[in-house]
This record gives C-alpha cells, structure tokens and sequence, in this order.
C-alpha cells in the first residue's frame, strides 16, 4: 500500500547575480579586461564610456544610485515602469560561461622548440614509414623536451591512428636520431638518458668526461642522492677527479626543452592595488583596469520606449521586447557586479593594509604579524570564502615591490615570550640559517630545530621540515657539497 508523506526542508542557492559576481570577484585584473571585452560581444545592450548627454535624463538613471556608494555612477534604466503586465518579463543569464582565456603577452619572437625540432627534422633521409614513426616521435615530445610515453604506446599509436605496423625497436632506431638533434638531451625519456645524451656530445676522450659517463652510468642512483663516499670506493678516484665530475654534470640541463620554448618567458604580475607612502601615511588605490567605464545603451533603451508607445497586442513585438529587456537586465546586473568587485577588493585591501599597517611602512618582513583569512573577514563582516577569493589570485604594488596577497597570510608561532610571530619571520630565519651553513656538513632538521629553539622560537622538527620544503629547500644530505 502506497503511502504519502510530506516533509520540509531549507535550502540555501545563489541567484543569478550571486553566481556572476564570485566569478568576477576571483579573477585578477589581466583577466578582467578579457571577461568585460567577451559581455561587450555577447550583449549589445552593454556599451563602453560615458555618455554624458543620456547620462543627464533622469528617467534612465534610477536605480543604479541607490545600489552603491561608489564614486562613479553609471546610467540605469527602470525597465518595470515599460512592462509592468508583460507576460515575457524575465532575464536568462549570458556570457557566464569559461572565459579562461590566455593572456596575449608581449614575447620577443623565436621560433619555438617543435619548430625548432621540425627545421632539423627534414635534413633526415627517412623512408615514408621512418618519417611516419619520426613525426609520431615529435608529437610525444613534451614541454620539457622529454618523451614520456613508452614505446609499446607509441607502437599502438602508430597502429590505431596511423595504421602503420612496426615494432619498438624500429621506433628505438628512429628515436636515436631525433636525439641528435639540438638541444642536446632532447627527446630523452628519463633523466639519466638526458644527462647520457649530454654528455656524450662532449669530449669523450676527456678523463673527466669518460668518468662522468661512467658515474651516470652505473652509480645514478648513488649519484642522485649525493652518496659521494660510495662511488668513490667503487671507481677508487680522488676527491678532486670527484669534485671536477661532479661540476661537469650539475652543469647540464635537465630540462633541455625549456631552451628554446616558451619556458623562459616569465609572465608579468599585473597588481590589482597600488600602495604608496605619503609623508608617512599609507594611500591605497585600484589599479585603473579595475574601474572600467560601463554604460546602458542609449539605443536599447529607446527601443524600449519605442515599444511602450506602441500596439501590445503585436505577438512579435511583445517576443522583440522580451529579447531587449533581457540584455537590459544582463547589461544592468553586470554593471553591479563590477562596482560590487571594486568595493569589495577595497574593503579587503584595506583591511589587509591595517592589520599588517608596519609592514607595509617599510617592506620589513620581521614586522609582518600571523594572519588568517578569518582575522580579514571578522574585521571586514564578510564570509571566508569571499576572502579567499579575493586573497587567491590579486597582487599589490608597493614601494619595495609586488607582492601577492597571499603573501601576507601566515600562522603564528610561540615564542618563550608568550608573543605570536609569523610563520614567514620563522621562515626567514631558516633560510638565513641554511644559507649559512657549512655545505661540507650542513645543518640537519633536528640541529636546525635546537637552533630555532635557542632563539626563543617553539617549533618542532617536523614543522621545520615543513617549511624547509615550503621554501623548496632539500634535506641536508642532498645539500652537501665537496
């Protein structure tokens, strides 16, 4: 027997509006400028400047007022007062979309490294099916010049896709002349291969290069993890053949496809906000990029008015209408959520700027004071999440540089004072002490830890290793040196 129940519940969504702007709120400024030229193509009823003449009749500029405080005042239209009774009222959200798109930057030109690996390609006298085989070979290379695929894959590859029979070792055969090409250790498919490759395009019949094959060769592992007496029991050699060998390999490049690719080119940090000290006081600003002029299109609006004036009854012209009001309320919810985005990035940065104010007098990082998300958003009274959002990909510009606003979060240590300190100011601190160090015999984490500790600051061993590895620093047997 069926039965009906009844139950109720609570659910939290967000609108349309909410949606929009979080997404705007996460994005940095370099990419903002993408996301508003995509809504300009996807809404004519969104224009770019000030209008100053439109901007002057009251009856456009209603609601956009009363939304905000913000310094500039973009044109509104009170779409309601046209369609009051109209059964197509309603908004479908546009251009909400991925708008991830790359950022176009200012590179000089060369040719990049499959151009590179192509040029040299095509002096090679192949057969069609080598040819075949050696193009499959080019597409595996990756960005760091290694093929990573084995093989038996590249061997099924050929067969699926291209329908050519072969088997590994007409690949392998192949694969030796690509790894002729430049740079040297290209197209290697681990990293011993690679610095083989290297190394025997250098001077073989040099003693020291002869050993350094040997070493890679045969004691890689040994090698790697800088167990320096081992291979010298083995190969019986002196610390100085060692010490010379040694500087012959760390001299090559592990990455051999970074040479000519697109590796080396270091994207520009485009700051969000702009710091400045003035007489002592602290001025914050947006970056210009974040304030764009929007407007409502006069025209759009006009066919409004055209419509009110005219016969409701037409079927086509109520369709008409709905499509403009549409792009009106798309138009008019973007404008928001931009001027929505700039105050909340201030409140933010101002916040930021308060809590760390004697940091950023004077770039001192022993100045900087534990901070965490929550600490932003109880000063400010908003969620986390929007500080996360805001902190996650934004930049700030001050006097002694950019800084990323992540920067300034950190945890807080104990100190025999009873006092907080930042987790960087420990960090600094175990850098300097690393630096340091004698390479002969460097510091271990527990010595590291005692030393810590006879500074005053309570940290234990494995949170030193923890931001031994933060700061990308390997353990003290990797950093020994001869």
């Amino acid at each position: 027997m069926q039965k009906l129940s009844l139950s109720q519940s609570l659910q939290q969504k967000l609108s349309p509006q909410q949606i929009q702007f979080i997404k705007l709120l996460q994005i940095p400024t370099a990419e903002l400028e993408n996301r508003i030229e995509e809504e300009l193509e996807i809404n004519p009823a969104l224009e770019e400047g000030m209008d100053e003449e439109f901007e002057a009749k009251d009856e456009y500029d209603d609601d956009f007022d009363d939304k905000d405080d913000f310094s500039e005042r973009n044109d509104d239209i009170d779409i309601d007062t046209y369609l009051a009774n109209d059964d197509f009222a309603g908004y479908k959200m546009q251009g909400d979309g991925g708008f991830e798109e790359e950022r176009e930057m200012p590179l000089a030109m060369g040719s990049s490294l499959i151009d590179s690996l192509m040029q040299q390609f095509g002096y090679l006298r192949l057969t069609e099916e080598q040819r075949i085989i050696g193009l499959q070979l080019l597409g595996s290379i990756e960005s760091d010049g290694y093929i990573r695929r084995s093989m038996q894959a590249i061997v099924n590859d050929l067969a699926f896709s291209q329908n050519v029979f072969v088997d590994a070792d007409e690949i392998e055969e192949v694969l030796h002349k690509i790894q002729t090409f430049d740079p040297p250790g290209i197209a290697a498919r681990d990293l011993q291969e690679c610095l083989l490759l290297q190394l025997r395009r250098k001077d073989t019949t040099d003693s020291c290069v002869q050993l350094a094959i040997r070493i890679i060769e045969e004691f890689f592992d040994e090698f790697s993890k800088k167990h320096y007496d081992k291979i010298q029991r083995r190969l019986n050699v002196s610390d100085e053949s060692l010490k010379k060998v040694v500087q012959i390999i760390i001299k090559l490049n592990p990455k051999p496809g970074s040479v000519e690719g697109d590796d080396n080119a270091a994207p520009y940090l485009t700051p969000d906000f702009l710091l400045t000290n003035v007489g002592g006081k602290l001025e914050l600003t947006l970056n210009s990029r974040n304030a764009p002029e929007l407007r409502i299109s006069r025209s759009f609006a006009d066919m409004l008015d055209t419509y009110d004036k005219s016969n409701k009854t037409n079927k086509a012209l109520k369709e008409t209408v709905s499509f403009v009001k549409q792009k009106l309320d798309a138009a008019k919810w973007f404008i928001d959520a931009i001027k929505q985005r700039q105050q909340t990035l201030l409140r933010t940065m101002n916040a930021i700027v308060q809590y760390q104010y004697d940091f950023f007098l004077n770039g001192d990082e022993t100045k900087l004071r534990p901070m965490i998300l929550k600490d932003i958003a109880q000063m400010i009274d908003m969620d986390v999440s929007t500080i996360s959002r805001v902190a996650n990909s934004k930049a700030v510009q001050t006097e002694f540089g950019i800084y990323p606003l992540k920067y300034f979060f950190s945890e807080g240590i104990a100190t025999d004072s009873g006092e907080d300190v930042s987790s960087r100011e420990v960090k600094n601190i175990l850098k300097d002490m690393i630096d340091s160090e004698t390479k002969v015999n460097p510091l271990s984490d527990d010595k590291l830890e005692k030393m810590l500790n006879d500074k005053g600051y309570n940290i234990a061993r494995r949170t030193v290793a923890k931001y031994r590895e933060q700061l990308n620093i390997p353990v003290a047997r990797l950093r020994k040196q001869l």
